[in-house]
């Protein structure tokens, strides 16, 4: 019984941190504020949703292939972010005009 709501628990938590993902792509004003937000709320949300899986079915097997999937993705998710970041950076993409570029900065003073 305890299980059952610690595993909707998990799911309503992990469903709402993917929509706010997805509020993310479209009220961000910007590339790297986009990437950052969906990163973050989007590898927890799966992570809640995997935790929720592995707690409902309460098998070995399940458990395991979810903590393999939530650490693959753990480890994936912000190095790929920050390398489409860098990316869209060097090619010029534009930044918010509220946006402080501390490498243009530091490229300045060297």
């Amino acid at each position: 019984m305890i299980a059952e709501y610690c595993a909707l628990a998990l799911t309503l938590s992990g469903t709402a941190f993917l929509l706010l993902a997805g509020i993310g792509i479209l009220r961000l004003p910007d590339l790297f504020s986009r990437a950052s937000a969906t990163t973050k709320a989007a590898t927890l949300g799966v992570g809640c949703l995997l935790a929720a899986t592995a707690i409902h079915f309460g098998d070995l097997q399940v458990t395991t292939r979810a903590l393999a999937i939530v650490a693959f993705l753990l480890l994936t998710a912000p190095v790929s972010a920050h390398m489409l970041a860098r990316a869209a950076y060097r090619q010029g993409v534009p930044l918010f005009p509220g946006t402080k570029d501390e490498l243009a900065e530091a490229d300045d003073q060297a």
